[in-house]
Formats: C-alpha cells, sequence, structure tokens
C-alpha cells in the first residue's frame, strides 16, 4: 500500500489543518480502546500521552496558533454575542479572579510568548504572539489593550484573555446552596453547539442532548464539587469530520454555504476523513467559587489513521459499537457504513 501522505497545507477559511502536519503539535488517539462510551472519565492532568510537557498545561499552543486566531477574529466579527456569552452571575470578582489566574497560566507555562509583570496600576500581560498588552487593575479587570486593534474592542478581561489562546473557555460557578451555572463562554470553535443555548444553565442541562448521559447527570453536584475543590483535571472526546474547520456553530456565518459549514459528511468518492479531538482541562478556582472549563479542538488525518493497523481496527470498533442513538448525535449515522468500509478496505 501505498504510504499515506500530509493533507495539502492550502486550506480553507476557517480551517487549521491536522496535528499530523504541525511539527511539535499534541497527538491523541482518545478511540484507541475501540469504544465509544459517554463518561467523564477524568485523568490527573499531567499524565503522559507522549507530548511531552504540553501534556501537563492548562493552554496548549503550537505553530497552528496564526490559525486559531484568524478564525476568533472572524467569529467576533461576525457575531460577538453569538461567540462570547456572559450571564448575570459572572460578577467582577469571579471575573477578575479568573483573568488573573488565566494570565499567571500564561505566563508561567509559555514565558517565549507570555511576560507578567506588577505595574503600579496593577498586573500587565506582554502577549508576544499578538502584539497585543494587556493591563489589569489589581481585582483583575481589564483597563487598557495597547496595541489592539480588534473589532469590535474587547469587552473585558475574560474575552481579552480568551482571544489569545487555542481554547474556547467556559467558567462554570457554583453557588452558596451548591447549584451550579455556566456563566460565561467563549467559543469561536463551536462543534455543532450554540453557547447561547447553554449559557445560564447548570451542568445536567448542558448535557442533556447526549445519549446515555443519565448516569453521570446523576452525579452532577459530584462532578461540579470535583471541578471547583479538586484537580486539575483532563478528558477527552472525539467525533468523525470532513474539514478541519474550527466552528461549526449551528447557524452559520451570514453568506456561508449551510452544507459546506455543517461539515461531518463523508463523501466515498472523495474519501476525505479526519478525527476531531477535543483535549477538554478542567481546573478549579475555590477562592471564587468556580471552574475552567477548557477546550483544546484539533484534527487527525484519517488517511494516516487508516494506515495504522492498530488505530484503524480500533476506530472500526469504536464506530460498530455505537448506538443509533449516539451516531446521530455524532453525526455519522448516514455515512457510517461508508466510513467502516474505507477503514476496513486498508485493512
Amino acid at each position: 500500500m501505498t504510504p499515506p501522505k500530509f493533507r495539502s497545507t492550502a486550506l480553507r477559511p476557517e480551517e487549521v489543518g491536522t496535528a499530523d502536519a504541525c511539527p511539535g503539535a499534541p497527538l491523541y488517539t482518545p478511540w484507541d480502546k475501540g469504544r465509544y462510551e459517554v463518561r467523564t472519565a477524568l485523568a490527573a492532568l499531567g499524565i503522559d500521552y507522549g507530548n511531552g510537557k504540553a501534556d501537563a498545561q492548562l493552554f496548549q499552543i503550537d505553530d497552528s496558533f496564526d490559525r486559531f486566531r484568524d478564525v476568533v477574529l472572524s467569529s467576533r466579527r461576525e457575531s460577538l454575542d453569538k461567540h462570547v456569552t456572559i450571564s448575570d452571575a459572572f460578577s467582577e470578582r469571579v471575573e477578575g479572579g479568573v483573568a488573573l489566574f488565566i494570565a499567571f497560566r500564561l505566563a508561567e507555562e509559555h514565558p517565549q510568548s507570555f511576560q507578567l509583570r506588577e505595574d503600579s496600576d496593577g498586573p500587565v500581560l506582554i502577549c508576544r504572539r499578538t502584539g497585543e498588552t494587556l493591563c489589569f487593575d489589581p481585582g483583575g479587570r481589564l483597563t487598557r489593550a495597547q496595541g489592539s486593534t480588534i473589532e469590535p474592542a474587547y469587552v473585558g478581561a475574560f474575552d481579552a484573555l480568551c482571544s489569545q489562546v487555542q481554547e474556547d473557555i467556559c467558567i462554570v460557578i457554583r453557588h452558596d446552596d451548591s447549584s451550579n451555572e455556566v456563566a460565561a463562554i467563549h467559543l469561536c470553535a463551536a462543534n455543532h453547539w450554540a453557547a447561547q443555548e447553554k449559557i445560564g444553565t447548570d451542568f445536567a442541562t448542558v448535557h442533556l442532548p447526549v445519549p446515555g448521559i443519565g448516569p453521570v447527570n446523576d452525579r452532577a453536584r459530584q462532578l461540579v464539587d470535583a471541578m471547583v475543590d479538586r484537580g486539575p483535571y483532563v478528558r477527552f472526546v472525539w467525533g468523525i469530520t470532513s474539514d478541519t474547520r474550527l466552528n461549526h456553530h449551528p447557524d452559520p456565518a451570514p453568506g456561508a454555504d449551510p452544507v459546506t459549514w455543517h461539515g461531518r459528511k463523508f463523501d466515498p468518492v472523495e474519501r476525505q476523513l479526519f478525527i476531531r479531538i477535543e483535549r477538554q482541562v478542567l481546573w478549579g478556582l475555590p477562592q471564587v467559587q468556580a471552574a475552567i472549563f477548557a477546550i483544546r479542538p484539533s484534527f487527525r488525518d484519517g488517511e494516516i489513521v487508516r494506515a495504522d493497523p492498530l488505530l484503524n481496527a480500533a476506530l472500526v470498533s469504536a464506530l460498530e459499537g455505537m448506538s443509533e442513538a449516539e451516531a446521530q448525535y455524532k453525526g455519522v449515522a448516514e455515512t457510517r457504513s461508508d466510513i467502516i468500509v474505507w477503514l476496513r478496505s486498508a485493512q
């Protein structure tokens, strides 16, 4: 069999290419056990998956950063409210605590890209990759974004900091009565869900559309307590897609072709398939009764997976093991048999 080749670097707008073709990008294979499962599967952040220090980082930065940043900019230009959503529960105290923590982690994890210093007016984060300098007051509120030409302008510290990373970020807060709420969402790489539908809801409500989520939701309060008080944790989810487009918001951008925007349409003639992987990190901030939920998408090239006997067999097994409801939810109900035939033709 002819060895697989990496995809062309000629990418369409909104596409980022695959981790396989990005030197130094972390590589993950969460389907390698041959099962599709709906469970929390929380592991301690820092477990070695073969990616060195990147496996211990909250924020991962690689050579695809500029393409991620372009998607953030275009998503915000299209509709700020659609991609940056904040509830009344996201108080100045919570936002400030979240902001100061994120700034510290960026400088700690990526000193070549971020420098954090303390000025007389408050912390200052120098963001070398975007050329921006973010200034905060002592409580973590954004006071200035020097060097920024972003439009529309940042609406606060949360928006400004989320625009410096390759992760989408949600903030879950725990109220005094132990109930919980998704209080802030920065979502520029939506994977077929809308921030407006999730903001202000609790953990269990957010996950109701997921088939088989019942046993997980039965422990929703305990899980939120673990997110806030313990950890940090990492988990992975994956799915099949036909492109490496980051933003698959349920509502296409104005002028976009709905079929192309939707993706998840494997063509047995073109045979273009990718595995979209989300590395999800949960990091608690008990001092403000909140948790950061960071979602870092990446893509694996289906041709590379197909050529690897173990990964190929595991993917076939996982797809075959999906229930009809799970296949529908993951967007492969109509194409699953074609995908399996294509994968098996290489075995």
